[in-house]
């Protein structure tokens, strides 16, 4: 029976893996757009109705804006290699949010706040764009349903410790060592992956969308004065500001020769 579980665990995981248009590569992905994006949109609502929505000032107008034109340059690049119904079931959404947190979110299907408190960090509208092509990357690579199916297997190994372990002090052992290795050499590692992935993605969606992509190095220089992130990288959910803005600068030349495939050839 165990090996019969393996394999159709095995089985499982192989269907569910999913390519990635923006990189090519196969990702691991149990939870389909129409079972997503309803929670996620019904989330959404939800988190609006208890908030105060920035409307009608220059800034909320400009959260909108970029976020249009970021959406159209990932409609362009989707359509040239070969997706161009990508993303008929996102629902593109943005609202600025009045709070002095430092951040901006994305949620599955094209659901975008962002808070008042990174606007100064921001400093602009570039600024602006370099962090909505990162979180609109977040949503394009699947991501937050690739950590669904991260954690769901995370349980299933933890599950089948627990069901194959009948030592206590043994079994003891293991959920402590499972939970912390899991955490650590897993988790971690994955979403610092996701976070590096949203980076590069979005570095090209602003050069795409007209903006200048070597201005990402520069806000993250502006993050890291601000404070924050003194978490070691190998304990965070992110890359350090370092990391970043290294990989940033790396790719700014190449994200400026993706935009030229498409006539963008200045940038804002």
């Amino acid at each position: 029976m165990k090996k019969i579980a393996i394999i159709a665990t095995v089985f499982w995981v192989v269907l569910s893996c999913k390519t990635n248009p923006f990189t090519g590569s196969s990702t691991l992905n149990f939870y389909p757009n129409s079972q997503i994006f309803p929670t996620s949109f019904a989330q959404y609502d939800d988190f609006l109705s208890q908030n105060k929505v920035v409307k009608g000032t220059a800034d909320a107008q400009m959260i909108t804006n970029v976020g249009k034109k970021i959406a159209a340059a990932a409609q362009k690049y989707l359509a040239s290699v070969g997706h161009a119904d990508y993303l008929d079931d996102y629902a593109w959404e943005y609202n600025l949010v009045q709070d002095e947190t430092v951040n901006a979110w994305c949620m599955p299907g094209g659901k975008i706040v962002f808070y008042t408190g990174i606007l100064p960090i921001a400093q602009n509208e570039t600024g602006i764009a370099v962090v909505m092509g990162h979180e609109v990357a977040h949503a394009l690579a699947d991501h937050g349903a690739q950590r669904m199916s991260a954690s769901t297997l995370q349980q299933v190994g933890a599950v089948a410790g627990n069901v194959a372990i009948k030592d206590e002090e043994t079994l003891s052992l293991f959920n402590t060592a499972y939970a912390a290795g899991t955490q650590v050499g897993v988790m971690l590692p994955f979403s610092r992956s996701h976070e590096t992935e949203a980076d590069k993605i979005g570095l090209t969606l602003m050069a795409i969308a007209g903006y200048n992509p070597d201005e990402a190095a520069e806000l993250w220089k502006r993050m890291k004065a601000a404070g924050g992130g003194s978490t070691p990288e190998f304990l965070s959910t992110h890359p350090s500001h370092d990391t970043r803005i290294a990989n940033l600068t790396a790719w700014a030349p190449e994200a400026k020769a993706e935009a030229k495939k498409f006539g963008v050839t200045s940038f804002k």
